[in-house]
């Protein structure tokens, strides 16, 4: 009552107005990337190309181990070129059980392990 006497009523609407219109870009550009992301591994999913793992040495130099057909490349990957390191055996390689990509965690599964990790250093009572 006291905020919409001195005139405050106006700015709270300003704010919640301004709150629901940020919460609605967040949410739509959630849902726009992961439908880009969907697209294109629709579209990759086909392609005889596949980088079964990649490890990073320095900023822009990469190792990778790349599929091509039937055949499995090592690849030193940099900012300006591509070289080929040696074929490797589709035997030497190792692959998760699952058919998760070998790259970064989704956010949720490292939150998870975060959560997991306090609660275990966490002192008991």
């Amino acid at each position: 009552m006291y905020l919409m006497a001195a005139g405050g009523g106006g700015s709270i609407v300003e704010l919640l107005t301004v709150l629901i219109i940020f919460v609605f870009v967040l949410f739509l550009t959630v849902y726009v990337t992961r439908f880009v992301a969907g697209f294109e591994k629709n579209r990759m999913k086909g392609s005889n190309i596949e980088v079964i793992e990649a490890q990073r040495f320095s900023r822009d130099k990469y190792i990778m181990i790349v599929r091509t057909g039937s055949r499995f490349l090592a690849v030193a990957v940099s900012k300006n070129d591509v070289t080929l390191l040696c074929e490797l055996e589709e035997e030497s390689i190792r692959r998760s059980d699952d058919n998760t990509p070998a790259g970064p965690s989704s956010f949720g599964n490292l939150l998870q392990k975060a959560k997991e990790h306090l609660q275990k250093a966490a002192p008991k009572k």
